[in-house]
């Protein structure tokens, strides 16, 4: 199969073959500007400028190896914070660790972030999952997000360095998420953590691999979380809906480089049909624990969190969802430099504590009958 015919094929379950990326391309020897939306606020549109100074190429016109070179918003925000001479813009927090898991069938790299508020005994724990569409990014790229997660939640936050395609394509990364959580249930002890306040918690794809990894949780009868932080997750197939439209030249992610993102992580258009990658129209999303979804309204990912708060609520699932006006996708890490963002993480870190206080949930109940439980990760 050609380039063209492929991606033809990739696109037409997600609603596109009418809307190709060639119709939100700039005219050829034009420059795109740093906020194509126009409707950032000031302290976004500066930070947009600040990476647009970095003069990152467009992701989907690189490799899965140059991509990950390029300058990320992560970047930007450490630019930007020089820019406003705020020359020690990170948390601050008790300890960090690097580890390695030992997952089977393959150990992952992980960071331990502990929080400097002193526990008498165990401490609350968040295992998070970076963003990157499952082919960029890195533990170091969000280590902003993992440290605000801890500061405001008064929890440790174990970050997951998961697998990522084009190397390990799905569901490699959705593997590994379950894994890692459930390494995080059976090991609590060895890192002082509380096994009864075990959150998760993930950014964009990361967002994804949070739901899903509780889903597994209730599937293969582990331990539930606590509560779920999904932040601007990709929560469905249909890159047509009107945040894909609207939104479809944003900056930092736009609509070509999610088809990209999807041609280097499935293995063919029938992992689009998979509940794991279509939660609004595939997933039983019933049974979960509380769930906490972030948007940023400058997002062709936006109309995802709102589809996925009608299905939870329908599915019988709690649920709260906050979208912030004037931010792009990636704003939750950037609080050195956005005020939304810190306001962001003190939200997410208050529902956070308020689900670690809650008493403990009721198990899940048997799985229906149709439904074979999933295969529970030897540890």
């Amino acid at each position: 199969m050609n380039n063209l015919s492929r991606r033809g094929a990739l696109m037409l379950p997600l609603g596109l073959a009418a809307f190709t990326s060639a119709c939100v391309q700039p005219p050829s020897g034009t420059m795109m500007p740093a906020d194509p939306s126009g409707r950032a606020d000031p302290e976004m549109r500066a930070l947009l400028e600040t990476l647009a100074r970095l003069n990152p190429q467009p992701i989907e016109t690189l490799s899965a190896a140059d991509a990950r070179r390029q300058p990320s918003l992560a970047d930007a925000v450490k630019a930007r914070a020089l820019e406003l001479s705020n020359t020690n813009p990170m948390r601050v927090i008790g300890s960090q660790q690097d580890m390695t898991l030992n997952t089977v069938p393959n150990p992952l790299i992980a960071r331990l972030y502990r929080p400097v508020v002193n526990y008498s005994g165990p401490v609350p724990l968040i295992v998070y999952f970076h963003g990157g569409g499952w082919v960029i990014a890195n533990i170091d790229t969000y280590d902003e997000s993992a440290r605000a997660l801890c500061v405001e939640s008064g929890a440790m936050v174990l970050s997951i360095n998961y697998r990522q395609g084009p190397e390990v394509r799905f569901p490699g990364a959705h593997d590994d998420a379950n894994v890692a959580y459930a390494w995080a249930v059976r090991n609590a002890a060895s890192i002082n953590a509380d096994p009864n306040k075990i959150a998760i918690a993930g950014e964009s794809a990361g967002g994804n691999l949070a739901i899903n990894a509780a889903i597994y949780a209730r599937d293969a009868g582990l331990p539930a979380p606590k509560v779920v932080a999904s932040i601007y997750p990709v929560g469905g197939v249909d890159l047509n809906t009107p945040s894909y439209q609207q939104f479809a030249n944003a900056k930092p992610l736009n609509k070509p480089m999610i088809e990209w993102f999807v041609r280097n992580y499935t293995r063919s258009p029938q992992d689009l049909q998979d509940p794991r990658m279509d939660l609004i129209g595939k997933a039983d999303l019933s049974r979960l624990p509380p769930v906490i979804l972030v948007n940023a309204e400058i997002d062709p990912l936006a109309d995802d969190g709102v589809r996925l708060e009608r299905k939870f609520r329908a599915a019988g699932t709690p649920v709260i969802q906050r979208t912030y006006p004037g931010v792009t996708h990636e704003f939750f890490g950037a609080d050195p430099v956005l005020t939304k963002a810190k306001e962001a993480q003190s939200f997410v870190g208050a529902e956070i504590r308020r689900a670690f206080d809650a008493p403990a949930l009721p198990p899940a109940g048997p799985v229906p009958r149709g439904r074979q439980p999933m295969r529970r990760p030897a540890m």
